[in-house]
């Protein structure tokens, strides 16, 4: 007799040991997704394209205790542009050894990107995670803030290469309309995680634009993050759904828990709601099982 087997259970299994990593025990939970800004210790780079109220690490360090976060990943914010020092600030005063990882924001297009993104790595071994690319909008820049660089540029594919030689993720915060971009790139560099932030931005373009997010699915090492709800007006349960059956839970992330303890509970309890479909195991795996196995492991 034949068989056959659903999309899901394909991407399931090319990831490889997914299904011991849903079945194990409740992992901790990870904040996959936090800026941090502390603008009397590290001024914002003369370019930043906006400058936000501080949030420290000793903001941040206060909800890690009442929450009982497990670890964070600071996402390296626009606001430095390609100055780090906050980051490596954050890494060296974490709140206990091992707490932090790390993204880091280069031009793709700078000729120096690959030197200074090595070293940065190479002075905090196993803590860069990804090389995160801003493109929100569809015209492209070709100077002025770290943006909206052309997707298919040589220089785009080049930077790309380094990243896959490091071993990190890419990391695109982006409108749905590059999806077809990061597309090609992420087929090409196969073996590259690549995460979407922010559910790949839906609303930020039309429905015909964010079928072609979903369609990222289809290659196994692309990774959403579920975070951001409030910045998206439509059906959220709908589009949790839509989510969770396209990617399957091993390869949804959950990020921006909010700044304060108060914010991270009301988070936690809407998770649960949107989430109340899935086995606690795969809502496990979304919390932290999956950011640990990506990253920490």
């Amino acid at each position: 007799m034949g068989s056959s087997i659903t999309r899901r259970q394909a991407l399931l299994g090319a990831l490889g040991a997914t299904g011991g990593a849903l079945a194990a025990a409740a992992p901790p939970v990870i904040e996959t997704h936090v800026h941090l800004f502390d603008p009397q210790r590290v001024p914002y780079a003369p370019g930043a394209p906006y400058k936000p109220a501080a949030y420290t690490l000793e903001d941040h360090t206060r909800l890690v205790e009442a929450a009982g976060l497990a670890h964070s990943i600071i996402v390296h914010p626009e606001p430095y542009q390609d100055d780090h020092r906050y980051l490596e600030y954050c890494f060296a005063h974490e709140p206990r050894p091992g707490y932090f990882k790390g993204t880091c924001l280069f031009d793709p297009f700078g000729e120096d990107t690959a030197g200074r993104m090595r070293a940065l790595a190479d002075r905090w071994p196993k803590r860069i995670v990804a090389l995160r690319i801003h493109e929100m909008s569809m015209t492209p820049e070709a100077a002025g803030p770290i943006r909206n660089r052309d997707m298919r540029d040589p220089r785009m594919r080049a930077c790309w290469r380094v990243v896959a030689s490091m071993g990190i993720a890419v990391q695109m915060h982006f409108i749905p309309g590059q999806a077809p971009h990061i597309g090609r790139l992420a087929a090409e560099f196969s073996e590259t995680p690549v995460i979407l932030d922010h559910m790949g931005r839906p609303g930020q373009g039309t429905d015909t634009e964010y079928a072609e997010v979903l369609k990222l699915a289809e290659l196994p090492r692309v990774i959403v993050k579920y975070s951001s709800w409030g910045e998206y007006k439509g059906d959220l349960s709908r589009l949790t759904r839509r989510l969770y059956d396209t990617f399957g839970p091993e390869r949804i992330i959950w990020g921006t828990l909010g700044n304060t303890a108060a914010e991270y509970r009301k988070q936690a309890a809407r998770f649960e709601e949107l989430l109340s479909f899935a086995s606690e195991a795969e809502r496990a795996a979304i919390r932290g099982g999956n950011a640990r196995r990506l990253f920490f492991d």
